[in-house]
């Protein structure tokens, strides 16, 4: 006869092992806010659902640099704005010649790239490299510069790929900032949602905007060897106002309007090191391969920048005040022509620049809390930004740059050339810290080919530098004065935020250790504070009694004498005369004061550990807690202050609750995969095939079991030590015990693992000592090859 579990054995036996508590035999009621978010979002996903996507050089350079191909669709008319109004048609003179020099400029910093990637073969970006050569408080610079680059670049972007859509539609225009937010919404709600920049999916936006644009830049060439292109009227309707030309080098325009015009180009640039960040996406070898696209991105880039430029030069688009149509789609209109085929090429173009500047933004939702997230763990930024959310991630550095994108479009109306003063401050400030950088590491090293290596970041760090310097100073009072106050002021934040930070860690650590193996104090009183006579105190004054004081005591402080003496007759009707209620004056009416005063006069001796507790009645309906105050917390966050004062709040729910499942028996492991295939996410994973599921191991028996290490238990500082850990799947969980053993590699929570062995006891719970054991792959870790 089986023996059952919790009966008497019969003389010489052995009382059976319990299984351990599965998850599902608990009703855990999840809250409306939780519901919703799985309606929206979707299920949770694990932490180990992070699969490492590896792409092909056609695939990475669609990906990576969508960014900064997708500059080259308002770079042309950034220049143009800026000469037009000043020296009218002569501005089509000297658009090649400072689209040129914005080049010369990408050559320089794409050559420190190539230095950065070969040297960092992981991540290399300005915040990376700076951290490594200058240290933490110099790269919150670097740290500051590019979170503010990639906010703009989401407002950038989206603004330009709307004005790429109304050039198409302009009925649209008059809600071309509404649109733009609705696009970000969009955005942003799709990266809480967890999508990735995996593969083609995202890949075929940028080689579709790079092919139309090729074919613009073809077909215009041949036309204008073949005399079909003309130059066209500056004066239109919603055209900006249009200088005068003049004499000399410069056609009439001072070297401080030309400076303003390249500085405006210099936008193009942006994006530049998303291929530095991001190296570890390449297959392997993943330095070379980094390296070749990123000089086959900066070859496309100034191929695309020059041939509008030269495009430009010859048919004389004009920016308008509106911002649609936009420059590149007049000059497409001129190219192509009249006619429904032309038409058609128009629109594919327009849609193609719509949607690669979409998926510039992107890149933004990926960078900007990966960023933040790095910031925040060295701690400089608020530590929630290093947590993953819902979706498996970082949702509140996604909800921070979706704020401050909207906040900039309405300030700006969505207009690009209004947000483009702000924008290149940021950028160029990262290439002057990464050349710098790496300037600094040459030097230090002295690596093979260090002089070099040295020139080109160093070159590329003072033009980065000395373009920063005429952004700022030719774009100052059109909004860059924004920036250069916002930097440095971010940069002090950032700084204050560590120093903070290192003072509370010091504070909590100091002593920590010598705090645990503390004598405990020779006496241990508990305090309950009632307010009213309800089932909240009782439920306290019942979890008092198991703390086992040496004296209890139950305190009201009388701030109505009405209530003070009707909690006296209730206290005396209920028959807790066994428990003396003292009720305490307090005229002041200052709970947390007199609860403070209690609290020092019982401690007064120094040998007295006190335990206040504080009932607290929780309310399932938000506007219900409107109702009732919240003293318990005021006074619990009083009485920390003191020294061997504990408060505990014992809270109380009104309504729901958690109730045991009357349903399948939790010895039936097919009712208990059943049940744990509804809850979200599956995260425990399916039984592995060959194996036994958890929930019909037996004790005594051997067996084959695969899963999830759900939990692992710390051993102590003993002599002997045991590691112990909890293996899952969806029917159960069992104790895997490795004697004497203090750690082992891979057995750590959330890795998933197949375990053999025979069934035995531990601490009264099934458990399999000593397994032999595989670690195996789960199915959402593996590397991926995506692309060709």
């Amino acid at each position: 006869m089986p023996v059952v579990p919790g009966r008497e054995p019969g003389p010489g036996r052995r009382v059976a092992p319990e299984a351990l508590p599965s998850p599902d035999s608990v009703d855990l009621p999840e809250n409306v806010r939780y519901r919703l978010k799985n309606a929206v979002l979707g299920p949770p996903i694990a932490s180990e659902r992070q699969s490492v996507e590896r792409l092909g050089k056609p695939t990475a350079l669609a990906v990576l640099s969508s960014d900064v191909i997708s500059s080259s669709a308002y770079a042309t008319e950034q220049i143009l704005l800026q000469l037009v109004k000043y020296i009218g048609v002569a501005a089509f003179a000297l658009v090649v010649p400072v689209t040129a020099a914005v080049v010369v400029v990408l050559l320089f910093v794409t050559a420190s790239y190539l230095e950065v990637v070969k040297v960092y073969t992981k991540a290399g970006g300005a915040y990376v490299v700076a951290r490594e050569n200058f240290g933490l408080g110099v790269a919150q610079i670097a740290a500051v510069a590019l979170l503010i680059d990639y906010t703009l670049t989401v407002a950038v972007s989206v603004a330009a790929g709307v004005a790429a859509l109304t050039s198409v539609f302009s009925n649209l225009t008059g809600a071309t900032v509404w649109i733009a937010i609705g696009f970000v919404i969009l955005i942003a709600y799709g990266n809480l949602r967890g999508i990735r920049e995996a593969g083609r999916t995202f890949a075929l936006p940028t080689f579709f905007f790079m092919a139309n644009m090729a074919l613009l830049i073809v077909v215009g060439s041949v036309k204008a060897v073949l005399g079909d292109l003309h130059a066209h009227s500056l004066h239109q309707a919603g055209a900006i106002a249009v200088g005068k030309p003049g004499n000399g080098l410069l056609l009439g325009a001072s070297v401080f309007i030309v400076m303003k015009a390249f500085a405006s180009g210099g936008s193009a640039l942006t994006g530049t090191e998303a291929i530095s960040n991001g190296v570890s996406v390449f297959r392997p070898p993943e330095s070379r391969n980094a390296r070749i696209t990123l000089v086959i991105m900066s070859l496309v880039l100034g191929s695309l920048v020059l041939g509008i430029a030269a495009l430009a030069a010859i048919v004389h688009p004009v920016p308008h005040t509106l911002g649609t149509p936009t420059v590149l789609a007049q000059i497409a209109q001129y190219v192509y022509g009249p006619g429904t085929f032309a038409h058609v090429l128009y629109v594919l173009l327009q849609a193609g620049t719509m949607l690669i500047l979409v998926l510039a933004a992107n890149t933004s939702f990926t960078g900007f809390p990966f960023l933040a997230s790095f910031a925040a763990d060295d701690s400089y930024l608020p530590r929630q930004l290093t947590r993953r959310g819902h979706r498996l991630v970082f949702s509140t550095g996604i909800m921070v740059l979706t704020v401050a994108s909207i906040v900039l479009l309405l300030v700006t109306n969505a207009k690009v050339d209004s947000l483009i003063p702000l924008y290149a401050i940021g950028v160029f400030t990262g290439f002057t810290m990464a050349g710098a950088g790496m300037v600094k590491y040459h030097l230090t090293h002295r690596e093979p080919h260090w002089r070099r290596g040295t020139v080109i970041n160093g070159t590329a760090a003072v033009l980065s530098f000395v373009v920063l310097l005429i952004f700022a100073v030719t774009k100052f009072k059109a909004g860059a004065w924004v920036v250069v106050v916002l930097m440095p002021l971010g940069v002090l934040v950032l700084l204050r935020l560590h120093r903070q930070y290192v003072q509370e860690d010091a504070q909590l650590e100091a002593g920590a250790s010598q705090a645990c193996e503390a004598p405990v104090l020779r006496h241990h009183m508990v305090v309950v504070l009632v307010d009213r006579m309800d089932l909240a105190t009782a439920r306290a004054i019942q979890y008092a009694r198991t703390l086992s004081p040496d004296h209890l005591r139950a305190v009201h402080f009388a701030v109505d004498p009405l209530e003070a003496a009707a909690l006296e007759h209730d206290w005396g009707r209920l028959g807790l005369s066994r428990l003396p209620l003292d009720i305490i004056d307090c005229p002041d009416r200052r709970l947390a004061r007199a609860a403070l005063e209690l609290a020092a006069q019982v401690t007064r001796d120094g040998d007295t550990e006190l335990t206040m507790l504080l009932p607290r009645r929780g309310f399932a309906a938000g506007w219900r807690r409107l109702l009732h105050d919240r003293s318990a917390d005021r006074i619990a966050a009083a009485v920390g202050h003191l020294p061997h004062v504990n408060a505990t709040i014992v809270p109380f729910q009104l309504s729901g609750g958690v109730r045991r499942r009357a349903g399948a028996p939790t010895h039936d492991p097919t009712a208990r995969q059943s049940r744990a295939a509804v809850r979200a996410g599956e995260d425990n994973g399916p039984v592995v095939e060959g194996t036994t599921p958890i929930g019909g191991a037996q004790w005594r028996q051997r067996v084959r079991v695969g899963g999830r290490i759900r939990t692992v238990r710390v051993p102590s500082g003993g002599a002997t030590a045991n590691l112990e850990c909890t293996l899952v799947d969806a029917t159960g969980a069992i104790l895997l015990v490795f004697q004497g053993r203090r750690r082992i590699p891979g057995i750590q929570q959330g890795a998933r693992l197949v375990a053999q062995g025979m069934v035995g006891a531990w601490e009264g719970r099934l458990a399999i000592l000593n397994p032999d054991y595989e670690l195996i792959a789960g199915p959402d870790t593996k590397e991926v090859d995506v692309g060709v």
